[in-house]
């Protein structure tokens, strides 16, 4: 018997929870937190086990003991979030993670047709930024950063610099997606589609610098025979990590603490 696809396994009614959880989400990289996020509510109240699945399937049996309607997991919400409040009262997390947290425990009990007053339980929340409390990098910051002797760190970012990406896009990047904008015959930008193929996809523009940084990293045998196969290949392979230090010395044997980034090729 062949064996279900994702969509009739969240379909049936006695399929995992975890699986109908996720069947909701469509990015990547939306599916990796709303999992982190869940699995931190899960360490709140003591759902242990090996597996997010695992855990997935003891809480929604235990929601479900002796008929509680909700009133076991609401208890346990109403916990967290209070939590989750103090925390940001004492200004270690901002409220806007609070929502973060919100949104995934609240698409695990739709998913799953548990009822939770949502309404009435964010009435109590605190607000969050619409906007994030940053700055874009100096340039004085970006020349420091770049002095790090790894030509990838400089293509990196140069280019979320320049096109204002998030680290997230890099997940769905191809070769495919940088198109070179000429002027009389020379090459003097070049256009980047992001979220390729995706609703939320919108284009950028990337400087002559940041272009040429990038068109580096083709090896030789590409420059000449860009295929179609090499072209649908990602820029930065965000599975493969490369660990390069946080701090600005370009002595790499001499810092403690790394980052993650992705790794090409």
């Amino acid at each position: 018997m062949q064996e279900l696809n994702l969509t009739e396994r969240c379909l049936n009614e006695n399929s995992d929870p975890y699986y109908i959880f996720i069947f909701a989400i469509n990015s990547q990289v939306t599916k990796q937190k709303y999992t982190y996020r869940l699995s931190k509510f899960f360490d709140f109240i003591n759902i242990e086990g090996e597996t997010i699945q695992l855990r997935c399937r003891i809480a929604l049996e235990k929601e479900r003991e002796g008929n509680s309607e909700g009133k076991w997991l609401l208890s346990n919400i109403l916990k967290f979030l209070q939590l989750q409040k103090e925390r940001v009262e004492r200004k270690e997390i901002t409220g806007a993670t609070v929502h973060n947290f919100v949104k995934a425990i609240k698409l695990f009990c739709e998913m799953n047709d548990i009822q939770i007053p949502w309404k009435r339980i964010t009435r109590g929340l605190p607000k969050g930024r619409k906007h994030a409390n940053d700055r874009s990098p100096t340039i004085e910051e970006i020349t420091k950063i770049v002095e790090y002797p790894d030509r990838r760190i400089k293509a990196i970012v140069c280019t979320m610099s320049s096109s204002g990406i998030r680290l997230g896009a890099w997940d769905y990047l191809r070769w495919k997606d940088i198109h070179p904008i000429e002027k009389n015959g020379e090459i003097i930008a070049a256009k980047i589609i992001i979220y390729a193929e995706d609703e939320e996809e919108y284009s950028t523009v990337l400087n002559l610098n940041t272009t040429d940084k990038l068109v580096r990293l083709i090896p030789k045998k590409g420059k000449n025979n860009m295929t179609t196969l090499y072209y649908s290949k990602p820029i930065f392979k965000s599975y493969r990590i490369y660990d390069i230090p946080v701090n600005t010395n370009t002595n790499a044997n001499t810092s403690t603490n790394t980052r993650r980034l992705p790794y090409s090729w």
